[in-house]
């Protein structure tokens, strides 16, 4: 993604963050553990390297998870459109399972 089209990205997603000094963005953060576990899931198996911050603090003491901004999930910027439309096809269920599913 080029330098122009990424700042109009970020500029129409402001929860997404750069972490400082590196070509990680926070594309996403989860108060729940198990929750930030399964969107990783997601994006991993769509292809995305996808990897989580804090996931061992926030098991280890969920009382700090609001404190602390809970579990964090890290792309790289050329995954970061691809990523968005992930978790949203996630938030919105695209992925859930219905009654009649089994895994034969």
């Amino acid at each position: 993604m080029e330098q122009l089209a990424l700042n109009a990205w970020l500029a129409a997603n402001p929860e997404v963050e750069q972490i400082p000094g590196r070509d990680l963005f926070i594309i996403a953060r989860y108060l729940v553990p198990m929750e930030a576990n399964l969107a990783q899931g997601c994006l991993v198996a769509a292809g995305i390297p996808a990897v989580l911050a804090d996931a061992h603090l926030m098991q280890a003491d969920l009382l700090l998870a609001p404190a602390l901004g809970g579990v964090r999930i890290l792309v790289p910027q050329e995954y970061l459109q691809h990523a968005a439309s992930v978790l949203a096809s996630l938030a919105r269920g695209d992925f859930a399972l219905d009654e009649s599913f089994t895994d034969e």
